[in-house]
This record gives C-alpha cells, structure tokens and sequence, in this order.
C-alpha cells in the first residue's frame, strides 16, 4: 500500500520529524568533518615545520658534540669556561626551536585581544626554525612596534605561518624576497601584506586558491610532495571568524601578493 506522505513523515517523540532529526544528525557530522579538516591542516603545517627542526638541530647539535668533548679534554679553565659558554647557548637555541613547533600544536580556547601584530609576525617567523636567508631569500618586515589588531594570537600566527610557508616554497630554487607590510588606515582597520618575488600562480588558478583541497605545490615541485589544499582554506576560514577578509593577487613568473584586512582594537 502506498503510504502518503503525513505518513511517511512521522514526528519522533520529542516533536521533531524523522527528516528534521536526520538533518540534523547530518550537520553535527558535518560540524565534526570541519574539525578533521583543520586538524588535519595544522598536522600538515607542523610536518613541514618538524622537518625544518629537524634540519637545523642537526646544525646546532654538531658544533654542541664539538664543544662539549673540547671542554672534557681541555686542560685550559679558560678555554673550558668558553666551549661550555657556548654549548649552552646552543642548548638553548635548540629548546626556543622545540617551544616555537610545540605552540603551534597546542589547543587552547579561542581568545580575541588587542594583539600586537609585530609579536605575531616574529612567532611566526620563529616557527620556521631557519634562517631564510641560507635559501637565498630576503626577508623584510615593515610592521610598526605599535600596531595592533583585534585577534587570537595563536589562530594568527598559524595564518602568518602558513602564508610564509608558501612564499618559502615558491621562491625554493631560486633567490628572492618577501616582505611583510602592515599599515592602518582612516577606517580602523589595519591592512597586512604578505608580497613574495616567487613563480606566480597560474591565473586559471587564482579564483581558486582558498578552496579546500586545491593546491599548485604538487605540479610545482614535481616531487609528489605537494601541499594538502587546507592551508590557504583555513587562512581564509580563521581570517573570517576574525572578522576580516584575505585576498591574493598574483603574476606568473613574477611573484604573488596575500592582503589580509583585520580590525584595529577598539
């Protein structure tokens, strides 16, 4: 018999149908695959960035072995008192290195704040555990001591490194440079640059850059070790929750430039 459809829609004991029920039980799943998403973007962000720690602690721990078996064989106290100075204060570069990757990882509650943007921009600077200038890369940063916006510090230091991330890789193999500006305007809003002198997006690609799952790091490299496609998803996504806007502009061959538009405090 054919059921008609005040039939086929029954309400559950609470008042609510069984098609209401099930769409809701859809945006819960939904909900929890957004937060996969983004787990899964700052998983990929920490990769890249233990495999830098992992490059230059090998850079730090050579010289500490060196000077740690000179001042054991040395009969000098004065020679002795200077190794042990200066495996110290490689020790300690290599645990700023290690609580730089371990405060990307953390999960803490979302706080919005007066931040100042310059502390935001050195962390993640910091966070790339290298000095981009062994890659033949010039970094510029034109952000005033005083400028300040409206945010979660820790939410956009992931943005800022991320960004960085892709200026690395698209000046990888060649020398270059990016700059990092930051200036207020009438409106109350502090307008944020991310400009690099790197290959360029292919314009076919550039109205899709911020969507999940799309990404040029894999034909570009050649290596099939391309980027996931959550990075620029999520930039977006954190950006907006702050209420703010990013936008790209970009010429092939010639360099890419990231604009991001956030609130001064009030």
């Amino acid at each position: 018999m054919q059921r008609t459809k005040t039939e086929m829609i029954q309400p559950t004991a609470g008042g609510m149908s069984s098609i209401d029920a099930r769409v809701m039980q859809l945006q819960g799943e939904l909900a929890q695959m957004h937060q996969q998403v983004r787990h899964a973007q700052k998983l990929a962000s920490l990769g890249t960035a233990a495999a830098m720690l992992a490059h230059e602690f090998n850079n730090i721990m050579t010289p500490i072995v060196g000077y740690a078996q000179y001042a054991l064989s040395s009969k000098d106290s004065a020679l002795m008192t200077k190794a042990l100075e200066t495996t110290l204060r490689q020790t300690e570069t290599a645990l700023g290195m290690s609580e730089r990757i371990l405060g990307l990882a953390r999960d803490e509650p979302v706080s919005f704040a007066s931040v100042p943007l310059r502390e935001v921009v050195d962390g993640a600077v910091a966070c790339l555990c290298r000095d981009l200038t062994k890659d033949g890369i010039t970094l510029s940063l034109n952000v005033a001591s005083e400028t300040k916006v409206r945010a979660d510090a820790r939410q956009l230091r992931q943005v800022f490194f991320n960004l960085l991330l892709n200026a690395r890789d698209a000046i990888e193999g060649r020398s270059g440079r990016i700059t990092i500006d930051a200036a207020e305007s009438d409106e109350g809003a502090v307008r944020i640059t991310f400009c690099d002198t790197g290959c360029g997006i292919p314009r076919e690609r550039l109205s899709s850059v911020f969507n999940t799952f799309v990404t040029s790091k894999a034909a570009r490299n050649g290596n099939g070790m391309g980027g996931t496609g959550l990075g620029l998803a999520i930039c977006r996504e954190i950006i907006e929750e702050h209420g703010g806007s990013i936008g790209v502009q970009s010429s092939l061959g010639e360099g890419t430039t990231f604009t991001i538009i956030l609130a001064s405090p009030a």
